[in-house]
């Protein structure tokens, strides 16, 4: 029998969104915020030469510019104030759920409840602070060092680009708390995905101006849109995917009063890790060839330029070391993120226990097991998706924008912000149907 949330999720429908009064602000805020944002990307830095910097970006956008220029909305590209967008942050928060492993201070605020989380984002923005300062100011060097970027090199221009650089990127960080908070979803990536969708319409035009030149001929191109389809039908059944753990609650007696046991379940998501382990091995391995193309090429040793052209893309080894970083990092950031070992204590704290395991340790080691398997299976699904994209731009010169790495971003955040406004859609039902038996108990009474 479906339950009542279910029951009620099956009755939405156009009438009930018109109601939403308060669903309605939301969504206009956050298209609101989001607008100042695009508009943000399109301010550039002072002092910057753009005519000279365009030409230089052109050189370095297959490498780790390229997938920063796509996390920014393509302010990289045209060295807009939000050129760092909101990359900072995320690396502090990284930065910040590790050290909660490492440092017991750290961990037990996180066991604090809200009050511990608020100092934990305090520590984070801190952090944000600190990462962007270092990254403005490394971008100021860089852009002095080439030759016409800047207008008028010096003190001033780096200060002012690392208070732009560092402005935007904290305004960025407070534009998506406002999102979370009066709109919907999760701001941080809605601000990721907006980049990313904003730069989908000239990709998909790039890739039919390939095939109306005859660079890509017809059946490869009708090949290539039904791999995306398939691609992002397999992102949404494995991301919805959970293996359910069976909890049970024994009897217990409150007073006079003797309570049934209930039992629940324990969701483990086959993909905890989310899109992080792509972006990490993305960046990566990226990296070498970013630097390489910095540096002079005639200067460089023979076994510096044979690595970065194996890192290349669509290579074997650039191959073969992406998927094994993906893996690696699909572990490591699901072991940051769950905890077996606290799970299992809540569990037995609250008198919960799974049917044929003793609670406590035994329980925290099955929790672990099952946890391990189902995160070789996210493992497997995050390889496949990111490398098969990354064969197809290397052999038919397909937009970077389409990569597996946009895909797994925009595909997730759209069913997260579908579940958020369909969670105010019930919501909002569930108080009408309070209101109405208020009302009728009301006249009962009289």
């Amino acid at each position: 029998m479906a339950s009542a949330a279910e029951q009620l999720a099956s009755n939405l429908n156009f009438s009930t969104f018109a109601k939403a009064e308060d669903l309605k602000k939301r969504l206009w805020f956050t298209l609101g915020a989001l607008l100042v944002y695009r508009l943000g990307t399109y301010i550039p830095l002072p002092g910057l030469n753009p005519d000279a910097f365009a030409q230089a970006f052109q050189g370095q956008s297959g490498g780790i510019l390229g997938l920063f220029n796509m996390f920014s909305g393509g302010a990289v590209e045209r060295m807009a104030i939000f050129a760092l967008g909101i990359m900072p942050y995320i690396s502090a928060s990284i930065i910040v759920q590790l050290m909660t492993s490492v440092v017991p201070a750290l961990e037990q605020l996180k066991k604090e409840g809200e009050q511990g989380r608020k100092i934990i984002n305090q520590y984070t923005r801190y952090g944000t602070v600190l990462l962007g300062a270092m990254q403005a100011y490394g971008i100021a060097i860089g852009l002095e060092s080439g030759s016409g970027l800047v207008i008028d090199p010096g003190w001033f221009f780096r200060i002012s680009t690392v208070i732009s650089l560092l402005g935007g990127t904290m305004f960025l960080m407070w534009l998506g708390e406002q999102i979370t908070s009066r709109g919907i979803g999760n701001g941080i990536s809605l601000i990721i995905f907006a980049g990313i969708v904003a730069a989908l319409p000239s990709a998909l035009a790039g890739t039919l101006e390939l095939g109306r030149t005859g660079a890509l001929s017809t059946p490869l191109i009708l090949a290539i849109i039904v791999m995306v389809v398939a691609v992002i039908a397999l992102i949404v059944f494995v991301e919805r995917a959970q293996r359910r753990l069976l909890i049970q609650y024994p009897k217990r007696q409150v007073g006079n009063r003797m309570f049934q046991g209930d039992t629940s379940h324990l969701p483990l998501k086959l993909n905890t890790s989310g899109v992080i382990p792509a972006i990490f091995a993305s960046s990566l391995l990226l990296l070498p060839a970013t630097l390489a193309g910095f540096a002079n090429a005639a200067t460089l040793p023979g076994w510096a330029t044979a690595i970065v052209s194996a890192l290349g893309h669509g290579q074997p080894l650039y191959m073969l070391f992406y998927g094994g970083m993906i893996a690696f990092f699909a572990f490591f950031y699901t072991a940051i993120v769950f905890n077996p070992k606290d799970t299992a204590d809540n569990l037995k704290k609250h008198g919960g226990f799974i049917p044929g395991i003793r609670p406590g340790e035994r329980t925290a080691e099955y929790i672990d097991f099952v946890l391990t398997r189902i995160t070789v299976i996210g493992a497997i699904y995050l390889i496949f998706v990111c490398i098969l994209p990354e064969i197809l731009i290397s052999q038919t010169g397909v937009p970077f924008y389409l990569g597996g790495t946009s895909l797994l971003i925009v595909v997730s955040v759209t069913l997260d912000t579908v579940a958020q406004i369909q969670g105010h859609l019930i919501a909002q039902q569930y108080e009408g149907l309070i209101k109405k038996s208020k009302l009728r108990g009301g006249k009962r009474g009289r």
